[in-house]
């Protein structure tokens, strides 16, 4: 492996899958040989010699090792699977289909390949702000965590140029399924699995046939309780989410993106303060200016792939549960599950 290179291709030459590309070459193990996408219209040969297909499938032919998958909702199952049946290591991005049954599909053909890696993109995971107060839950200075209240909104479901995340034939969902299940895996990433839950899910702004807001109260069987709102009519783009401890609050605000529209990425670790009946006036805030997250992502996978180790962030079952969680906050709410005949998973 010290003289060679995991040829990689690339499903869904878009943004992101333009995005991974820069931290996949970035990576010694790694190194882009192919890319697919609809927006191409034939097959050719860019200048750097990537040889780029409009249909993924048109991958399998290529002489590669590990697939990424930057596909639409619909499309990156059957690609994640085709994938694996290849016989390659397959990252996918966000969410990992469109419904649960698809993941369950994907699960079902990734058993019978125990020697390939699947890993799903959940990349706030690798955001500093995140990873830090991960470092700070697990270190039980300020004990364990009695609630969690979170924020991720933006103003449109509709990028200019990708209409089909409007659309629940393609997409499964509408702003939780597209944003909302970062904020969603965090939140798990933090405290575990959530039972019972409350909803309100709507799309009375878009009037798309997917949500743009949701709405969510969840407690878990310790009895912490998180409250979510996933939005797409926040005017301004805005990520928050707060979580209390025992002796603590912290307060994670802004997310460094693509964008720059979401503000600064801060860590706030506010003491509870004795005896004080007027809160605490101590804090202390973390300031992040630099979006490492892409490729720490890229390079923790290329090392599980050359060194066989085990998927422990963004594994197939991971990705089964948020997306569980994801359908069972839509059927909480009874009307917005009878409107779109949306089975429990």
């Amino acid at each position: 492996m010290a003289n060679s290179k995991l040829n990689v291709g690339i499903a869904g030459y878009g943004v992101v899958g333009k995005r991974r590309r820069l931290c996949i070459d970035q990576n010694p193990y790694f190194k882009t040989v192919a890319v697919s996408d609809i927006t191409f219209g034939c097959k050719g040969i860019m200048e750097d010699g990537i040889r780029y297909f409009p249909d993924f499938n048109s991958l399998f032919n290529e002489d590669i090792d590990v697939l990424f998958v930057s596909l639409p909702n619909h499309l990156a199952a059957e690609a994640t699977i085709v994938g694996l049946e290849n016989g390659l290591h397959v990252f996918c991005e966000k969410p990992p289909g469109k419904s649960v049954q698809d993941i369950r599909d994907v699960i079902t053909v990734e058993k019978k390949h125990p020697h390939l890696k699947l890993k799903y993109g959940f990349n706030h995971r690798y955001h500093d702000s995140v990873k830090e107060a991960k470092n700070v839950i697990e270190s039980g200075k300020y004990g364990e965590i009695i609630n969690l209240r979170g924020i991720y909104g933006k103003s449109n479901i509709i990028p200019f140029d990708k209409g089909w995340r409007a659309e629940r034939q393609y997409a499964g969902g509408g702003i939780l399924i597209d944003q909302g299940i970062h904020m969603l895996d965090m939140i798990c990433y933090f405290a575990g699995d959530f039972e019972e839950i409350k909803s309100f899910i709507s799309n009375n702004y878009w009037n798309n046939d997917v949500e743009d807001n949701a709405y969510a109260i969840m407690r878990n069987r310790e009895g912490c309780v998180a409250m979510v709102h996933s939005t797409a009519t926040q005017w301004q783009h805005k990520f928050r989410l707060e979580i209390t401890l025992r002796d603590a609050l912290l307060e994670l605000t802004g997310m460094l993106s693509g964008t720059k529209s979401y503000g600064d990425e801060r860590l706030k670790i506010i003491p509870k303060k004795e005896g004080s009946s007027v809160g605490s006036f101590l804090e202390i805030t973390n300031s992040y200016l630099d979006d490492n997250s892409w490729q720490r992502e890229i390079d923790e996978f290329a090392d599980i792939i050359v060194n066989d180790k085990v998927v422990e962030n963004g594994n197939s079952s991971e990705a089964l549960k948020v997306m569980e969680l994801i359908y069972k906050i839509y059927c909480a709410d009874g009307r917005w599950k009878d409107a779109f005949n949306i089975q429990l998973p």
